[in-house]
């Protein structure tokens, strides 16, 4: 008999199964975060604050791009692992081709309107004029290979809805390599500049999209997969309709935030260069602590479902308090090393010369320890959110989180009070704490029980 490489988080400990899940996890975030930081540090290095804000804002650009693949992807690994929660991994095979064609056609669709719009959305972003070439550059071939992007979040969110958090990771491993490799010869080597770059990161994501492929398909057997080519073009109702529901939201609340962000940076562009590639060095320094909330919430996702579809709602308690302690302890740890040595962290990113970019890093610190905090604590509420396949929890959540909160408070403290580029970081760091308030009064009302298909066991089950 073959053995099975589907994880079951029904039962055993907690802690372990959290950590061994979310670690893979964290470093595969934590390499993806490196992909566009080696573009930054190696162009800037060559091309100077100019060669920063290009790739800061080209990524910016694209990253909006990518909001149907993160929301889709993030619900499929959700379903994925509520099948499991009810004995129904039978259907898992089927489920797999309906959400790969979708998201294929949707890739398609998005990297041609991403493309015929791009001009609009540089000059929507305040793009500075030294940098817009680059920018341009960056964007329009990071665009054309969104297929890879898509292909990769499908496949490996496919894995971890099974509980295969390791194989995501090796293979993405391989892939950072390689951009760095790429960089330098592109961007070093032949003086193609942001758009170097740009080519380095879209041939690594395409190389990790088929080696995870490949993967998945010779290992079929081991993950239980009873898929064929048609499922791919013969789509379930049904199943699509539960991605649909449960995807749109996360999509939108992935969207909303890229949205509100891009709509922040504009601005922020729009106080010259220094303070543009300045702001893109931040927040590649802030995505350091998104990367672990992610990882955290990704696996607490997966838990979570699987154990509220199975009725363990003391397990899904314990689970939290788990993320809770991780969480908050990184957070901690990541706030004292940025008070302590802020322009050697910041400095990494950029030329020493550039000390009209450094001298804006120490007032930046307080609103990175608020970054820090926030991602931590979203990342416990994003799990249950998630996990339980509430969709109309996270709508709400997305159009609070992501456009009323975000640039309301950027707003606000930005323009209203006058506090400039500060004012509009310090909104978007203060909006980050959305999500764990509505995660909050979801958690007390105990709505998130609803879901279960099995009998609810005893909440006050022994500790594993």
């Amino acid at each position: 008999m073959t053995r099975t490489r589907i994880k079951d988080f029904t039962q055993g400990n907690i802690s372990k199964q959290l950590i061994t899940f979310a670690l893979p996890l964290f470093l595969s975030n934590l390499l993806q975060v490196v992909y566009n930081m080696v573009d930054m540090i190696v162009v800037g290095n060559v091309l100077g604050k100019a060669g920063t804000s290009a790739v800061s804002v080209g990524g910016d650009v694209t990253n909006l791009l990518t909001f149907v693949a993160m929301g889709f992807a993030n619900a499929g690994q959700v379903l994925i692992a509520r099948y499991i929660g009810a004995k129904e991994k039978h259907k898992i095979g089927k489920f797999i081709g309906t959400m790969g064609g979708f998201l294929a056609i949707c890739a398609v669709i998005i990297s041609i309107a991403g493309l015929a719009l791009q001009d609009s959305m540089l000059r929507l972003m305040n793009t500075p004029a030294e940098a817009y070439e680059g920018a341009a550059a960056y964007s329009a071939i990071c665009m054309s290979g969104l297929i890879f992007i898509y292909g990769y979040n499908v496949v490996s969110a496919i894995l971890r809805g099974m509980g295969d958090s390791k194989h995501p990771f090796i293979f993405i491993s391989i892939a950072a390599v390689m951009n760095l490799v790429l960089d330098i010869i592109f961007v070093v080597g032949f003086g193609m500049g942001a758009g170097g770059a740009a080519l380095a990161t879209v041939i690594s994501q395409a190389t990790s999209f088929i080696i995870c492929t490949v993967f998945l398909i010779r290992r079929k057997t081991e993950f239980e997969l009873n898929m064929k080519v048609r499922d791919f073009i013969h789509w379930n109702g049904e199943m699509l309709g539960d991605l649909v529901r449960l995807g749109t939201p996360m999509a939108i609340k992935t969207a909303s935030i890229q949205v509100s962000k891009l709509f922040v940076n504009s601005w922020i562009n729009s106080y010259g260069v220094a303070v543009s590639a300045f702001a893109g060095i931040a927040n590649k320094v802030s995505s350091i602590a998104n990367l672990i909330s992610a990882a955290m919430n990704t696996a607490g996702s997966t838990m979570v479902g699987q154990n509220i579809v199975a009725g363990e709602f003391g397990r899904v308690k314990r689970i939290l308090k788990e993320l809770a302690v991780i969480t908050l302890s990184v957070a901690t740890l990541l706030s004292l090393l940025i008070c302590l040595f802020p322009e050697p962290i910041f400095g990494i990113f950029t030329d020493d010369g550039d000390t009209d970019v450094l001298a804006l890093a120490g007032r930046y610190v307080p609103i990175a320890v608020l970054l820090f905090f926030g991602a931590a604590l979203r990342a416990i509420m994003n799990a249950l959110i998630n996990g339980s396949g509430n969709y109309k929890i996270n709508f709400v959540t997305a159009i609070l989180d992501g456009i009323v909160m975000r640039i309301g408070l950027a707003l606000l403290f930005g323009l209203a009070l006058d506090m400039k580029h500060y004012g509009f970081w310090l909104g978007d760091a203060l909006a980050g704490f959305t999500p764990f308030w509505i995660g909050l009064v979801f958690y007390m009302t105990g709505l998130w029980k609803r879901s279960a298909k099995r009998s609810p066991q005893k909440e006050d089950s022994e500790n594993e």
